[in-house]
């Protein structure tokens, strides 16, 4: 399901939507209000809301709002599959406890089914409405059966013929089939046919091939346009081929979402491998939970497909054709730079430039000048963290390699500089996180090759996953002595998303990280339980009371009349305990911003509670992904990067890492970020006291604000040039 896309391949949405049922970790004193969270699915939901905001929004590119409508479609689908899909397993089994704002599973999921009726609804317009008719202009057009005349439909059969009827199977429905397996995320057409000889109807189904082109393009228009046609449609109307000498009675889309989690019991599976090859074979046959169709299905089709299906009236969803939007990211895919963002080519850390114009390129070198902040996409991940692996491969200093790997691309350049370091007899230590999810597969693959290369591959903690993004190289200089080259990030080790996805990273020779990653892998690999870390905040142990004892200093400085100030950039804000220690934060008066990407659970603006906190969200052309926590320390800033959001499997099921960030440039590099991002001059989306958020992306005048990416783009070539 991998996608070019900055928010809707699978990676996206599983990074929200990883399931996080917990207990709350509260440490309430009942002077807190019980209405002080906002409710985490919904949050989710209103998250996706912006992404189609985006979509609808005239003054993003054409084709950069055909990739929103996909990538929320694409959103929505991992929302079923994965939320939606959690709370009906919970109800069902009886073990579903009330929601982060108290309130029943069961009104939940009516909730849930509201707001996503009502925002599929929108979706599907946003679509007829707006991008449909403004790719029409652009000369793009996804005709319909009815738009082609009589030359295009011959040409269209002749395509027909040759590359697509070959590969389709009708499956009938009677008492000597029975109603055939649908398989999740697929797309089919519904028939019905008559005999003519006896008057009989029977039905069909037939699945529309997900390796064919989900629109076909129009063989070519004398007028120079672009014209596809849904592949759907192009075969609905030609299943009298594929039922010679039946009536075609009636014929509709439809598409079914299914439960596609995958529960492993680790302490019942010694080899965790297998036990997850088992349970990828059987996500496919995950209970229903959705049934998108066609608006015109008649009743009978609806009553057969609900009662095999063993869908509930509220679980369908009637849209208009096309159904799935996500197959627009095809169309996405047009070489037509001019509906598209500006092109933007990532620069070299002006960090990692030799010295002198005619050296080559030496990262080790690099680092030992001092630590290095990297900024993705902005500044390149080819030409800096990838480059630093690849050197430590054919470096013959270096003696070992120590890397956790939680997603990477299908042709890693990351685990290729890997095995190449095996083979050539360095020690090699690979965490594969096997169990980040929709990457399972992949993740066996690159586990099976490392370990047929000679790497040491593990697969971390029994009960925990391994989020942190880590990096360890250990060199030998002329003299004897080792150093220790560090890299710690906020996102994976994935050259692909990370042309994409807005990330930090940290290059470091200090002795004190080095020492320090040291100790963490011999836990993740071995049987050492570490109690301390100088330069860390690690997850499960240490992360969460770190930060409420950091936030605890900003309250008592604000208190005692000292500066105090909390800033804090993640994807997600869920955590209540994280939460509260905020609120008390702000009855303190400790100013708090937080720009959070996704779901947030805290309710900002309230009096007496919250009135010191702001909520901002920023999305567009790159997917905001890096973490950054700023404590204000009465002037000495504190201030950490990495891979946890506050969310409960952040700080208590998962292995996460933050660094401290010490250099001066560095501190301010990170507060003119944190600035421009809770500017009320960055166009971004404002979280009020009622659970709403609300788009501020236009001046007094009308104008569109400056976009903060666009603005860091410019400002990090500029800096490039100047050789800062």
């Amino acid at each position: 399901m991998e996608t070019d896309s900055p928010l809707g391949d699978a990676t996206i949405a599983a990074d929200l939507l990883d399931d996080d049922e917990a207990e709350p970790f509260l440490v309430d004193d009942g002077t807190m209000p019980p209405d002080r969270f906002l409710d985490r699915e919904l949050s989710w939901l209103a998250f996706n809301r912006r992404v189609l905001e985006l979509a609808e929004d005239p003054n993003q590119p054409l084709l950069e709002r055909a990739n929103f409508l996909a990538i929320f479609a694409s959103n929505l689908d991992e929302f079923f599959m994965v939320r939606v899909a959690g709370l009906k397993r919970r109800i069902a089994t009886g073990i579903a406890v009330p929601t982060n704002v108290g309130r029943a599973p069961l009104d939940v999921l009516a909730a849930i089914g509201e707001k996503a009726h009502e925002l599929q609804d929108r979706h599907a317009r946003a679509f007829r409405s707006a991008v449909k008719p403004a790719l029409d202009e652009a000369g793009i057009h996804i005709e319909s059966w009815s738009d082609l005349d009589e030359k295009d439909r011959v040409r269209i059969d002749e395509i027909f013929s040759a590359q697509i009827f070959p590969v389709l199977m009708p499956l009938a429905v009677d008492p000597a089939h029975p109603f055939p397996y649908i398989s999740g995320l697929s797309l089919n057409l519904s028939i019905r046919v008559r005999n003519p000889k006896t008057g009989k109807q029977e039905f069909a189904r037939l699945k529309v091939p997900q390796n064919l082109p989900r629109f076909v393009q129009l063989p070519d228009d004398s007028r120079g346009l672009l014209r596809y046609i849904p592949l759907e449609d192009l075969i609905a109307n030609h299943l009298g081929d594929l039922f010679p000498g039946m009536e075609i009675v009636e014929h509709h889309e439809f598409r079914v979402t299914r439960n596609e989690d995958v529960e492993i019991d680790e302490d019942e599976n010694e080899n965790l491998l297998q036990a997850l090859e088992k349970g990828l074979l059987q996500r496919r046959f995950g209970p229903p939970i959705r049934l998108e169709i066609s608006d015109d299905m008649d009743d009978v089709t609806l009553g057969l497909l609900m009662s095999e299906l063993q869908i509930t009236e509220q679980e369908v969803y009637r849209l208009p054709a096309p159904l799935d939007l996500g197959g627009l990211f095809e169309v996405t895919k047009l070489d037509r730079p001019q509906l598209k963002y500006p092109r933007s080519l990532p620069t070299t850390s002006i960090n990692l430039l030799p010295t002198e114009p005619t050296e080559k390129p030496d990262i080790f070198a690099s680092i030992d000048r001092g630590d290095i902040l990297l900024h993705h996409p902005y500044e390149s991940f080819a030409t800096s963290v990838q480059a630093f692996l690849e050197q430590a491969a054919t470096d013959p200093n270096v003696l070992a390699i120590k890397q956790t790997l939680y997603r990477t691309s299908g042709d890693s350049p990351i685990v290729e500089a890997l095995i190449d370091a095996a083979e050539a007899g360095k020690a090699v230590l690979a965490l594969v996180e096997i169990k980040a999810r929709f990457d399972e597969q992949a993740n066996i693959g690159w586990a099976r090759k490392l370990e047929k290369a000679g790497v040491h591959v593990v697969y971390g903690l029994v009960g925990l996953k391994t989020h942190s993004k880590l990096a360890l190289v250990v060199r030998q200089d002329k003299t004897g002595k080792l150093t220790h080259y560090s890299h710690i990030g906020t996102g994976n080790y994935n050259p692909k998303t990370s042309r994409i996805y807005e990330d930090l990273g940290l290059l470091t020779a200090d002795d004190t990280v080095g020492k320090d990653l040291t100790r963490l892998f011999n836990e993740l690999s071995g049987y050492a339980i570490e109690k301390k870390f100088k330069r860390l905040l690690v997850a499960p142990l240490h992360l969460r009371t770190g930060l409420l004892k950091r936030i605890a200093v900003e309250t008592e400085n604000a208190a005692a009349g000292k500066a105090s100030g909390i800033r804090i950039k993640v994807n997600s804000m869920v955590d209540e305990a994280i939460i509260d220690a905020l609120y008390r934060a702000s009855q303190a008066g400790v100013p708090v911003d937080v720009v959070v990407r996704g779901i947030c659970s805290l309710r900002p603006g309230v009096e007496g509670l919250s009135e010191n906190i702001r909520v901002r969200s920023i999305l567009g052309r790159y997917l905001e992904h890096s973490r950054i926590f700023w404590f204000e320390n009465d002037g000495d800033p504190q201030v950490y990067i990495g891979s946890a959001d506050m969310m409960h499997r952040n700080l208590d099921r998962r292995v996460e890492a933050l660094v401290r960030i010490v250099r001066p440039e560095h501190l301010d590099e990170l507060r003119g970020l944190l600035d421009m991002a809770t500017s009320d001059q960055t166009p971004s989306w404002w979280l009020g006291a009622d659970g709403v958020w609300v788009r501020h992306d236009l001046d007094r005048n009308g104008l569109p604000l400056a976009d903060m990416q666009s603005v860091l783009v410019k400002q990090l070539s500029a800096r490039r040039r100047v050789g800062r």
